[in-house]
């Protein structure tokens, strides 16, 4: 599976060809669960497969964002579609995420804090995550009804219908190489990144970090989607939105943790080791959006219009085509 645009091939039949290998992959990780039988390496199975078809849906959406404007309906139908499928694994996933958080704070502050002080609250994380996967048939559930969600998109995508693009220049002498399918998107993808960056240092809050570390992770799906395009070049600028949404993502964590620990039941938020857990992640909360504003501002630099041009450039000549480049001096 290769989740990147073959310059060299139509952009509408490579759109439909990876919507089918990560639709087909996110099936083949529901479907593999079902072959596990042993208790331990069933749990294991199951939690991998959430993950990995929650990826395989995020990734999904980035390939539809790139396409939007040209295709509004379709990204519409959609996109609900497959928001849909990894919502509905996402309360499970929560839970985990919470105790991975836990260990990678715990383990970030270890030289300050009495680690073993604080393992009580992991226990009791451990045990709220258990109450929430209730158990192994109710997971079960969940996954078979996203496997179905996916089969039914998976029948759609054929019928997917996407400009096509001109395939010989002089029938079209302002043919862009396709770009009027993607570029668009791409734009519209980094200026609503740019602008929740500013919003999310404007006035501070989960809520606005959160919509930044979305924006900023559809970039990354959507660079790395172009990045056969110039390999060298892109392959670097993927690392730092990727490495950008790590960031994000470790932040966003940490909220998710604080909410486990006020919602789960086992949890009272009296303890003094809550207390100290919670100061803890206010701190590292504070270090991780330090990082991400100065990487954030070397990657929104540029003007949204700069940017398209510069990828669009790089798609073209990619591409053989050298209707729109500059001119030669």
């Amino acid at each position: 599976m290769t989740y990147e645009l073959e310059p060299e091939q139509p952009l509408d039949a490579e759109v439909r060809r990876i919507a089918t290998e990560l639709i087909d992959h996110a099936v083949a990780q529901i479907d593999g669960t079902k072959t596990a039988s042993h208790e331990a390496i069933h749990h294991d199975v199951h939690h991998e497969a959430v993950h990995e078809v929650r990826k395989d849906c995020k990734k999904l959406r980035g390939l539809l964002r790139l396409v939007r404007p040209a295709v509004p309906k379709l990204y519409t139908h959609e996109n609900a579609a497959f928001r849909d499928a990894a919502a509905s694994l996402s309360v499970l996933r929560d839970a985990e995420a919470a105790i991975e958080t836990f260990d990678a704070l715990i383990d970030h502050f270890r030289d300050n804090i009495d680690a073993d002080s604080l393992a009580p609250l992991r226990q009791r994380l451990e045990d709220h995550k258990a109450q929430v996967a209730a158990s192994a048939e109710a997971l079960d559930e969940q996954l078979e009804g996203a496997r179905t969600t996916l089969v039914a998109a998976r029948e759609r995508v054929p019928g997917w219908e996407l400009p096509a693009e001109v395939t010989d220049p002089a029938d079209d002498p302002g043919d862009d190489a396709g770009w009027s399918l993607i570029g668009p998107g791409l734009r519209k993808t980094y200026k609503r990144g740019r602008q929740a960056m500013q919003a999310a240092y404007a006035q501070p809050s989960v809520a606005a970090f959160h919509e930044w570390r979305k924006r900023a992770k559809y970039l990354r799906y959507q660079v790395r989607l172009l990045r056969a395009s110039w390999p060298r070049v892109l392959k670097a600028t993927y690392k730092e939105t990727k490495q950008l949404g790590d960031l994000l993502g470790d932040d966003h964590d940490l909220a998710v943790l604080e909410q486990v620990i006020e919602e789960a039941e086992a949890l009272s938020l009296t303890d003094d080791a809550e207390q100290i857990l919670l100061a803890l992640a206010a701190q590292r909360s504070e270090q991780l959006r330090n990082a991400a504003y100065w990487l954030g501002s070397r990657l929104y630099a540029e003007k949204p219009k700069r940017l398209d041009r510069r990828l669009q450039c790089y798609w073209q000549v990619a591409r053989g085509s050298d209707a729109k480049l500059p001119a030669r001096r």
